[in-house]
């Protein structure tokens, strides 16, 4: 896909972060900082530094702090974030159903602004235009947080710490035809009845990531990115370092 044509790229960041509780009392999920920048920075920059340049935050719980924090950033030149208010409590469905108008011109990508990967998005790009379907949705295999137990009969040969998991789940990085909006209605929540259908329809289809994912979804998880982060091993940066970080 042409480098000049990326499509736009919504992020949803109207979520309360319940399980994140000590931090999101005061600041909003996609706010909460990772390295001292809002894990909402990364997920842009992971984006832009692919060569994406127009981005719809999907807003709604302490959405006038996102809306602060966009309009002060030095985003990379050329990079368009645009805040808009889809609802205090809107499912995640319901929030890009909210900008089927702006999105109804051609492909567009939905991603959430607490996961974080090594994701190479010209590849997911090229494997979306090429099958076919209403939408693409990003798999990957995440480490389990607990230690398995090795079994033979009742016997325990051993363990192994915390293994990869066997099975795909959603990792976000989606990429859809505007097809797929017909799918959607204001109560929608994008992960359930409309990805459920689409697949039943023959409508999605799966890239695996086999590389870096995380999700920001706990005080222990924002722990986990810090420290990569601060060790100088965070592989989600795929960005010149040396030109953004700076800025």
């Amino acid at each position: 896909m042409s480098e000049t044509m990326k499509p736009p790229v919504v992020i949803l960041c109207g979520g309360r972060g319940t399980r994140l509780r000590e931090r999101t009392e005061s600041v909003p999920k996609a706010l909460v900082e990772i390295g001292g920048r809002p894990i909402l920075w990364h997920v842009v920059q992971i984006y832009a530094a692919q060569g994406f340049d127009r981005f719809l935050l999907a807003t709604g719980y302490m959405g006038e702090a996102v809306k602060e924090f966009a309009a002060g950033e030095r985003w990379p030149e050329g990079v368009q974030v645009e805040c808009v208010d889809t609802g205090l409590d809107t499912p995640t469905g319901g929030r890009v159903e909210a900008l089927a108008e702006r999105l109804a011109g051609g492909t567009f990508c939905v991603t959430y602004a607490d996961g974080v990967a090594d994701v190479d998005l010209e590849a997911l790009l090229d494997f979306h235009a090429g099958h076919g379907a209403h939408a693409t949705v990003t798999v990957v295999r995440p480490n389990l947080q607990w230690g398995v137990a090795e079994l033979d009969g009742d016997e325990v040969a051993g363990f192994v710490e915390k293994p990869r998991s066997e099975h795909w789940i959603n990792g976000g990085f989606l990429c859809f035809e505007p097809e797929a909006l017909d799918y959607l209605d204001p109560e929608s929540v994008l992960e359930r009845e409309p990805l459920e259908r689409l697949a039943a329809e023959g409508q999605l289809r799966a890239y695996r990531h086999e590389g870096f994912w995380d999700c920001m979804d706990t005080y222990k998880d924002a722990v986990v990115l810090n420290d990569l982060w601060s060790a100088g091993r965070a592989p989600w940066r795929i960005w010149d370092a040396a030109s953004v970080d700076a800025s």
